[in-house]
């Protein structure tokens, strides 16, 4: 898990043309809350913000106004639909040794057995609970060799020590399914136009 530290600002100002007027000088709005204490708007520097969100649940060492020192994981963020700049990003307050619910991504290994066979994700990712200062960037499943009807469940992922499901264990991850030939879709498409 990296840490990345970030020199951030709050903010005074609000609304649709203060936010404007921030993202304008390359910088993203966001708020900082958590443990109970009022939310903290702030003005956080666009790039390094932007490419520290590259790193999925990046660990963010805050330093507001240079006066204090906060860590934080992203919760959600905003971008652009068509331009992907960011607009707004929600930050989690964390502390060191804290257990906190992320979601991970879920890499598979290997591949299916012969014969045409479709893996579907059901989980993209995979809800954990870790320490804040330890979460794991993905997980990997092997898929070897699976054929149609096979299943991976949360409970056959192997998980870095000190991490635990946040999902039930029998909550299906992964599973294969038998590709459908497509001339029978056109075959079914011709008889439903005779009809």
């Amino acid at each position: 898990m990296s840490e990345v530290k970030i020199a951030a600002q709050t903010r005074t100002e609000f609304g649709k043309g203060a936010a404007r007027r921030v993202r304008r000088d390359g910088k993203v709005p966001g708020v900082l809350y958590g443990h109970g204490s009022d939310p903290i708007h702030l003005t956080l520097p666009g790039h390094e913000l932007l490419l520290a969100l590259r790193t999925s649940n990046v660990l963010i060492s805050l330093d507001i106004d240079g006066k204090s020192n906060e860590l934080a994981i992203p919760k959600s963020v905003q971008r652009d639909a068509i331009k992907g700049f960011l607009e707004h990003v929600d930050l989690q307050l964390v502390k060191r040794g804290e257990k906190v619910t992320v979601e991970i991504p879920v890499h598979t290994e290997g591949e299916l057995a012969p014969g045409g066979y479709l893996l579907e994700h059901v989980l993209n990712a995979l809800p954990v609970q870790a320490e804040a200062t330890h979460i794991p960037e993905a997980v990997s499943v092997s898929v070897e060799g699976l054929e149609a009807g096979a299943s991976v469940l949360a409970k056959d992922i192997t998980l870095p020590s000190g991490v635990a499901l946040a999902v039930e264990e029998d909550a299906v991850v992964l599973q294969v399914l038998s590709a459908q030939a497509e001339e029978a879709t056109e075959g079914e498409a011709e008889g439903a136009a005779e009809a």
